[in-house]
């Protein structure tokens, strides 16, 4: 692994909020409109990483990958989120986890699965389009069990939902 894993820090939620947009656009710009990563959609991202960074929480874990001094991957976990009041099925979730391209199969992305869930139970919610990422869960104990949501806001974007 060419990366260093940290705790982020406020400063850190601009470069956070970047990769976001850069990473979804590497992986799912053929699924979206064109217009899709409106200049609104870019200051939400940030105006997101300043909120979640400025107000941390005992229970969620957030890790950044640093390479030559860039961020190039983090991941987020936390209590699992209750869909339509249901009671989740495992007590951890994976809310995000995303790495540059250019770092795909250097051990970056399961440092960054580790760090966040441990070896642990629990469950997160992936993009059925997304074969390299599902792959990537199954070698890590997860499997589909069969339950799918369409994010209103990305409704070409069908999740699966994974449990471990």
């Amino acid at each position: 692994m060419h990366a260093t894993l940290r705790k982020p820090v406020p400063a850190d939620a601009g470069a956070i909020a970047d990769l976001h947009v850069a990473t979804w656009r590497e992986t799912y710009t053929h699924l979206l409109p064109a217009d899709y990563f409106s200049e609104a959609y870019i200051t939400g991202r940030h105006r997101m990483w300043e909120q979640v960074l400025a107000h941390p929480q005992e229970d969620v874990a957030i890790r950044v990958a640093e390479s030559d001094g860039s961020i190039v991957g983090f991941s987020w976990a936390g209590p699992s989120i209750a869909e339509d009041g249901a009671e989740p099925p495992r007590a951890r979730q994976l809310y995000a986890i995303y790495l540059r391209q250019a770092h795909h199969g250097s051990g970056v992305g399961q440092a960054l699965l580790d760090a966040a869930l441990g070896s642990g139970p629990a469950m997160l919610w992936v993009a059925k389009e997304n074969p390299r990422a599902i792959a990537f869960y199954r070698r890590n104990g997860f499997r589909l069990d069969g339950v799918e949501q369409i994010d209103p806001h990305t409704p070409a974007i069908t999740d699966a939902r994974m449990l471990r």
